[in-house]
């Protein structure tokens, strides 16, 4: 008899059938002795819509809801029916007596293979494959370690209690909202708390009352002194007060009391989960968390140079460890060839910084695989991700940065005065970053501290090792500095997804367990599913970019004035991963948590049934829908702007501009892309103008100018724009783009 595999896509379901010796090609899956494989497109089945239970929830009326089906069906997605019946067929095969589930390992990938085994509904025993990467090596040690499937029941039933949950919530919110007000608005427990930060930290913002402050630089014995308060700062709101000590300590003669030396350590940051990925890879190169999670698929699936990208844990486990110099090597080429050297050439081996069991749930933290690439063999982005996951594997094998830190502190007329220096031993981890400034991926915001390699040195370059106790020091005229208190800047796609993934400051409640368990089980939403919340946020036209900056439109702020309050905090989302952690322990039982979903379900319904309060467009225009005549709205879309029909059930959408990579010869920002056909031209907020064909023919003229690698990251980014299917017509004229 023979054993099924199920793969999750294609990719890796073609890996572990040629690891198997499964050569023999089908419509679907593949085929050898003693296994068949087969795979999934994601998710083949889901949840069934509403419309599917009767004739009651096809039309969106508010006397029809709640939907709450006695119990929840599940359905073939359309688009993939082929692929389901192939997997089904496989399954049904008489002489296939086991199924091994190889999805991804975790509560999402224990659903997709889950139910498409129940809607076929198949009686055969069961396996597992768990493992962290598709390497040929991970995947033989995977099948020589199958488990009982029996033993991820309980993640099972967790899995299906979420989807479940977000089905009953989600759905009876948005059918709500949608037809109370007429209008395309949708609501759920991890979208709305999210717009709901954006909303705090706009608030903060707008309330915020600057306040000045004020410092004191001293010059002497060529060297600047900074005052210091007696709680350390240094900076006063009074303007007088420090006016006093400049006038107190002008040409007055003060004395060192004080030379502190001290041997410091630096160590490199953790280890890349997702989340921190999608962070570093926005700040540094501007890419959206859904750009980063496509880049690391490709590279974890086609390239498979990293492990599975999935991951909220920053550790690796211990039996990873005897594979680190096996990496180290794969690793070598590019930019951190000698690092990889250097790190060969001495026992690789891990510590209790990077190295913890306890620590990892599904999957360790990401690192290379043991499988090398030719790095131009990558795209720009693909190369630009896996660069930034292998500095940071390389960091944290590398010793701690160890430096010596002075400070030397001077008391002259009962006010204290101090200066540091810092001299350089090893640098250990930070040649990583060395190498990173040189080739301009970090910028100033980025680097730390600079050290002196030529010496112990103050503010102005004089040798602190001169400075002992007891020395006096002669103050000439002080300098006040003058600052104002900053109010916190507005989200960027990198920083909203920090406070997504800690979001515990935004909770009203002063409940420190729910905040600690949303702290523990990731905060709002997944490290899979963070990017696409946001993107669907920018696509529902609730947020719009700025620059690099994220802000509510009007809709966004009514959906959060219309949503029912619970769903616009992140504590249902607390309470929920408590349950559902306790289900997928067996501690808890799926259930109850429905019996509780459901309760909250019809409370909501009623809330917003009941509530007084109304939406209204305030970017209507003046021009009519060509399809069904009603005023169509304008909308800022993430890349652009665009018209839409107010009407729901019509969908018309027409884009207006799209914000581009072309940079504008004047300002240098980003330009818009506007107007059809011959018509097309790019515009730039400082008033430029120029049409499309010219600014080809500039290009093209100014080519010699221009380095290879600026014009491969721009055309690789245009390419990219090109792929979002915003507006067909669009992303043909970005493609044709020639420099």
């Amino acid at each position: 008899m023979k054993s099924l595999v199920i793969a999750e896509k294609p990719s890796v379901g073609r890996d572990i059938a040629r690891v198997l010796g499964c050569a023999k090609g089908g419509s679907g899956f593949l085929e050898g002795k003693d296994y068949v494989v087969t795979w999934a497109l994601g998710h083949l089945v889901e949840l069934s819509d509403p419309e599917s239970y009767g004739e009651q929830w096809k039309a969106w009326k508010m006397e029809t809801l709640p939907m709450l089906p006695e119990k929840l069906e599940i359905q073939v997605i359309k688009k993939t029916g082929k692929q389901y019946q192939t997997v089904k067929t496989q399954m049904y095969r008489k002489d296939v007596g086991e199924i091994i589930i190889a999805t991804d390992a975790g509560r999402e990938g224990e659903l997709v293979a889950r139910w498409i085994i129940q809607k076929a509904g198949v009686k055969k025993p069961m396996k597992r494959l768990w493992i962290s990467s598709v390497t040929d090596k991970a995947i033989r040690q995977g099948f020589a370690n199958l488990r009982d499937a029996r033993d991820y029941r309980n993640l099972y039933e967790a899995a299906v209690a979420r989807a479940e949950a977000d089905w009953l919530v989600g759905l009876n919110a948005t059918r709500a909202l949608t037809v109370k007000h007429n209008a395309q608005l949708s609501c759920g427990r991890v979208q709305t708390p999210t717009l709901a930060m954006i909303a705090k930290r706009e608030s903060q913002i707008k309330n915020f009352k600057p306040r000045s402050y004020y410092g004191l630089k001293v010059r002497g014995n060529d060297v600047i002194w900074s005052w210091k308060s007696k709680d350390n700062s240094a900076s006063t709101f009074s303007q007088e007060k420090i006016r006093q000590i400049c006038e107190k300590v002008t040409n007055s003669t003060g004395t060192v009391e004080e030379v502190r030396q001290k041997k410091q350590k630096s160590f490199a940051p953790q280890l890349y989960d997702l989340t921190s990925l999608q962070q570093d890879a926005n700040r540094m190169f501007g890419f959206s968390p859904k750009q980063t999670l496509d880049y690391m698929q490709r590279l974890y699936e086609r390239h498979k140079v990293v492990t599975y990208p999935r991951t909220d844990s920053r550790y690796l486990t211990q039996d990873i460890v005897e594979t680190l110099p096996e990496r180290v090597r794969a690793c070598r080429g590019g930019n951190y060839n000698g690092v990889c050297g250097k790190l060969l050439k001495s026992p690789i081996q891990g510590n209790k910084s990077f190295v913890d069991d306890r620590k990892v749930s599904d999957h360790h933290a990401i690192i290379p695989t043991e499988q090398g690439i030719r790095l131009s063999e990558l795209e720009y982005g693909e190369r630009k991700i896996y660069e930034l996951v292998v500095s940071r594997f390389l960091a944290v094998l590398l010793p701690p940065c160890e430096y010596i830190e002075t400070e030397v502190t001077v008391v002259c007329e009962g006010e204290r005065f101090a200066v540091k220096g810092k001299i350089m031993e090893q640098p250990g981890w930070q040649e990583i970053r060395q190498i990173q400034e040189e080739s301009g991926i970090l910028s100033e915001e980025d680097t730390e501290e600079e050290f002196e390699t030529s010496g112990q040195t103050g503010e102005t370059g004089r040798n602190l090792s001169e400075l002992v106790k007891g020395r006096k020091i002669l103050f000439q005229k002080g300098n006040i500095t003058e600052g104002k208190t900053k109010p916190p800047l507005p989200f960027t796609e990198a920083t909203l997804l920090a406070a997504m993934e800690n979001p515990a400051k935004y909770m009203e409640s002063s409940d420190q367990e729910l905040k600690k368990t949303l702290g523990e089980t990731g905060g709002l939403g997944t490290v899979a599913t963070r990017a696409d919340i946001i993107e669907k946020l920018f696509n529902s036209f609730m947020i719009e970019k700025k620059e690099q900056y994220i802000h509510l439109t009007s809709k966004g702020r009514q959906v959060l004035e219309l949503a029912p309050e619970g769903l616009t905090s992140p504590e249902l989302t607390a309470r929920w991963e408590l349950q559902l952690a306790d289900i997928a322990k067996g501690k808890a039982k799926k259930k109850d948590f429905e019996a509780e979903i459901r309760t909250y379900t019809v409370d909501i319904v009623k809330d917003i049934a009941a509530s007084s309060k109304t939406y209204r467009h305030d970017n209507l225009t003046g021009k009519k829908c060509p399809d069904c005549g009603k005023l169509l709205l304008e909308v800022n879309h993430k890349n652009g702007r665009m018209l839409v029909c107010q009407d729901r059930e019509c969908g018309y959408r027409k884009t207006l501009s799209r914000v581009t990579n072309a940079r504008c010869p004047q300002c240098h920002k980003k330009m818009e892309l506007v107007g059809e056909g011959e018509n097309q031209r790019f515009t730039c907020v400082c008033g430029y103008r120029e049409k499309l064909s010219a600014f080809e023919k500039r290009r093209k003229d100014s080519g010699g100018g221009v380095s290879k690698k600026d014009v491969s990251k721009y055309m690789n980014k245009l390419k990219q724009e090109a792929k979002e299917p915003v507006n067909n017509a669009f992303a043909d004229a970005l493609a044709k783009l020639k420099l």
